[in-house]
Formats: structure tokens, C-alpha cells, sequence
């Protein structure tokens, strides 16, 4: 395969090659905003809970594009850059937390996160570029005490493969192109996800697990 459909099919995809994990003590963590469908049918499939995985990099000064770590509602890390003062970590930390709060409401009210130590955590992503921000967040979940990290995405570039795959147990990317140009490149349908689709999603998992 060259290109998805559309993030449902890359969910199907992605759900078959973890279905070794169904029914075990585990938790779907989906990136948002575009990895929540792919979440969504992967932890109905799997019969897994799905969480938002909320952590957001900390862009450097000069480039906001380039991570120098990632901050999440309870950890963070930072790689430490020459010229980067400790009131710009702190003053990004404390914008970006508050962020993360008003999203962590938005998406799971007042539902406590759930507990991943011993669990099985699948972080799920539409597809993975750099990788840099990711890198940083498996180290803050490292800190957790986790059973195992797996991270799935239907598309990834290699440079982004070799360094992820150095710090989780398990990658799982069925494309690894050899020329990467862009997450969309590799899907026909790759309309934006909007917080209200990401709303419906957690709402039919959780009204699916209630009826069962």
C-alpha cells in the first residue's frame, strides 16, 4: 500500500497488526487531533480504553518549530540549547500547561486520567514526521512506569522510525516511504479534524463501553 483512503481505513490497518493486544490490561493514547479516529477504532477493536494524549513540544526561541522538549499536564522535559534561559522553559511551561488544561477539559471532563503504570499504552498518530515531539513525550510517559510503549502511525518517515523505535518496546508503521514529503501526501482523504469530531469519537467509545 502507497496511500490510505482516509484515516478510518489507516485505523483498520493499524488495529489488525496490534490485535495481539485485545482484551489486555492497555489504554489507547491518540495524539490529537488527527490521531483520535485512528484511536478510536483501534481501542473499539481492541476493546481498550482511549485517552488524548496531551503533551505539546516546547518550541526554541529562535525557531518554534524546532522542539527542545515537551510539556505535559504533569511532567516535562527539556534538552538543554545554549542561549535558552531557564524564564523562557518556565514561562513556556506554565502557557503551554494551561493550554493543555483547557484541552484536557474540552476532551475529557471531569474524568480522572487514567493510571498507565503496568498498562500497556498504544500512543497513536496519524502519521509521524520529525518525531522530535513524540521522543520527548515517550520519555515524560516512561516516567509513569508503563508495562510496555507502543507507538502505531499508519505512515513515518525513517529517520523518525530509527529514533523512536530506540526508546519504545514495540513500533508499529505499516509505510515507511522512501521519500517522505508530508503526513497528507500518503492519505487520498486528509480533511482536518475538528474538537467537535474528536467529541463524537470519545463520546461513541464511551457510550459503546457502557452498553457492553
Amino acid at each position: 500500500m502507497t496511500m490510505y483512503a482516509d484515516r478510518v481505513e489507516a485505523g483498520l490497518v493499524l488495529a489488525d497488526q496490534l490485535k495481539k493486544y485485545a482484551g489486555q490490561p492497555g489504554v489507547v493514547l491518540a495524539v490529537p487531533r488527527g490521531g483520535v479516529p485512528l484511536g478510536f477504532i483501534i481501542a473499539r477493536e481492541l476493546k481498550l480504553p482511549l485517552e488524548i494524549l496531551l503533551s505539546k513540544k516546547i518550541g526554541h526561541p529562535n525557531n518554534p518549530e524546532y522542539a527542545i522538549g515537551a510539556v505535559s499536564l504533569t511532567d516535562r522535559v527539556i534538552i538543554p540549547h545554549e542561549g535558552v534561559s531557564n524564564e523562557y522553559i518556565e514561562s513556556e511551561t506554565k502557557r503551554i500547561r494551561e493550554k493543555l488544561k483547557e484541552n484536557y477539559k474540552k476532551f475529557m471532563g471531569d474524568n480522572k486520567p487514567i493510571d498507565l503504570k503496568d498498562k500497556i499504552v498504544i500512543i497513536v498518530d496519524d502519521g509521524i514526521a520529525t518525531g522530535n515531539t513524540l521522543l520527548s513525550t515517550v520519555k515524560m510517559l516512561r516516567n509513569q512506569k508503563p508495562a510496555k510503549i507502543v507507538v502505531a502511525a499508519p505512515v513515518a518517515s525513517r529517520s523518525s522510525v530509527e529514533k523512536i523505535s530506540k526508546l519504545v518496546d514495540e513500533m508499529v508503521v505499516p509505510l515507511i516511504p522512501k521519500e517522505f514529503y508530508g503526513v497528507g501526501g500518503f492519505y487520498k482523504n486528509f480533511d482536518q479534524v475538528s474538537d467537535e469530531e474528536v467529541l463524537i469519537y470519545l463520546d461513541k467509545l464511551n457510550n459503546s463501553s457502557a452498553d457492553n
